[in-house]
């Protein structure tokens, strides 16, 4: 993975991290996007499973496609940072698809 190319996913993680805490604290401010707890609950999973999409895609890269992983980065930290970078776009992944799940499955108000 070129520099050019890292930068990139960097940035897209980055954006998917502020996407995803915008969308869940725009459900917890306002309870609901469409009225609809189905139709909110859909787009949740799906907008998580997209958020999870990235760093999933990049371990596979990272596990089978790239064999000389050391190499690509400048040094040691900045591998763990982008790990790191790749776990919180998956916690913030998977609360997204928590909270669509909950709003999929429960109770109507």
């Amino acid at each position: 993975m070129d520099q050019q190319r890292l930068g990139r996913n960097i940035m897209t993680l980055s954006v998917l991290v502020v996407l995803g805490i915008a969308y869940s604290n725009l459900l917890y401010s306002q309870r609901t996007l469409t009225r609809m707890n189905n139709v909110d609950g859909i787009i949740g999973v799906v907008f998580g499973l997209y958020i999870c999409s990235h760093p999933a895609a990049n371990l596979v890269d990272m596990l089978f496609f790239r064999r000389g992983i050391r190499y690509q980065f400048s040094s040691r930290r900045s591998a763990v940072l982008w790990l790191a970078l790749n776990m919180l776009v998956l916690l913030i992944g998977g609360i997204v698809i928590f909270i669509g799940t909950t709003r999929f499955i429960g109770r109507a108000d």
